[in-house]
């Protein structure tokens, strides 16, 4: 399958690339150094180029071989990196997938995620036929549950000591959302 790229009004969403005219390494390699982002994505994060490159590749592959969709979330005038969005574990038996994402440290807090994933979604609902999409996070994740709340989706549970924040056993909560629950009317 194809990259597809989303217009989500001041946000542009592209594939992340590493090649002759794009090059996302950088802003991938700076996103995982930053402290908050390895506190809660530690088995995801390198941060340095060459962890940045594989990332690119395993992210283009998901593509190719439409098992995982992603997107760099750019601004929409400058093509600034502003976030990223993972759409993952996709079953298309099932209907149904994950959803990981993250901000750029001077991004954070700014409503970002919020209106691109609700804009992902959209796709991923329409276009893919998806059923379920589900999303978790550390319990201190207080950010991503703010997320979890302005995109719709429904707190199901709490997975005991599933991640480890701090090099401490931590439990995550589980949301999900399905393609039948409304969509949210305004992000706070």
């Amino acid at each position: 399958m194809e990259p597809v790229e989303i217009n989500a009004g001041e946000y542009y969403l592209r594939a992340f690339r590493s090649d002759d005219r794009i090059d996302d390494v950088p802003v991938l390699a700076e996103a995982f150094a930053d402290p908050e982002t390895k506190r809660y994505m530690p088995r995801l994060t390198g941060d340095d180029a060459p962890s940045a490159e594989t990332l690119v590749l395993l992210l283009t592959d998901g593509w190719e071989k439409d098992y995982r969709w992603s997107w760099a979330v750019c601004e929409a005038v400058t093509a600034e990196v502003m976030a990223g969005i993972v759409i993952h574990n996709v079953d298309h038996h099932l209907l149904s997938a994950e959803v990981m994402c993250w901000s750029q440290p001077r991004h954070r807090g700014k409503g970002v995620l919020p209106a691109a994933l609700n804009s992902v979604l959209g796709w991923v609902y329409g276009a893919m036929e998806m059923h379920r999409v589900t999303y978790r996070h550390a319990v201190s994740n207080t950010a991503s549950q703010r997320v979890a709340e302005k995109c719709g989706f429904t707190l199901e549970g709490r997975l005991r000591e599933e991640a480890i924040v701090d090099d401490q056993r931590e439990d995550q909560l589980l949301w999900s959302r399905l393609a039948s629950d409304p969509f949210p009317e305004q992000l706070r």
